[in-house]
């Protein structure tokens, strides 16, 4: 009787190995699919705030433009102001970057080198009584795999202009 319990015992020593084996599998598949959902969520959460704090490129034009007596000159992707001041401040698109010009010096670029300015459009809307300019801008992320576009429109007055 004594070897009968032995083996009795060690059958079920093997079936709980397998049993405790196929557990922690299952416990490690659904720990990594947390991690890996986790992981794209922080992405995707990363991607989103640098679109929003992009749409920052949007209000500084204008603001400039708002603050403006007048367009020295516009073309489609070129804005030269005329202020009060002696800033005179011009928006460039070179290749991929927005530049900042004040009296002729580059200020820098207004977009980060992950955002990339796929469309810019400058144009001017004079009526009797005002003048304004048009801004159409759009841009993507270099990182975003799904590569999203952001549009951005806005039609400011000029503040000498009314």
């Amino acid at each position: 009787m004594k070897n009968l319990r032995n083996k009795t015992k060690n059958g079920y020593a093997l079936l709980e190995l397998l049993f405790y084996i196929s557990f922690f599998v299952v416990l490690v598949l659904v720990v990594i699919n947390a991690m890996v959902i986790m992981a794209q969520s922080f992405k995707e959460t990363s991607i989103q705030a640098e679109l929003v704090q992009s749409g920052t490129i949007m209000e500084r034009i204008s603001r400039e433009i708002r603050s403006a007596v007048s367009i020295n000159s516009i073309s489609t992707t070129d804005l030269a102001l005329k202020t009060g001041d002696s800033r005179n401040p011009e928006f460039k698109l070179s290749g991929t970057n927005l530049q900042l010009w004040e009296n002729g010096a580059l200020v820098g670029n207004l977009n980060t080198p992950n955002v990339i300015i796929t469309n810019l459009t400058f144009s001017q809307i004079s009526t009797t009584q005002s003048n304004a300019a048009r801004v159409a801008l759009t841009f993507r992320l270099s990182d975003d795999s799904s590569a999203r576009l952001s549009n951005f429109y806005d039609t400011v007055v000029l503040r000498g202009s009314y």
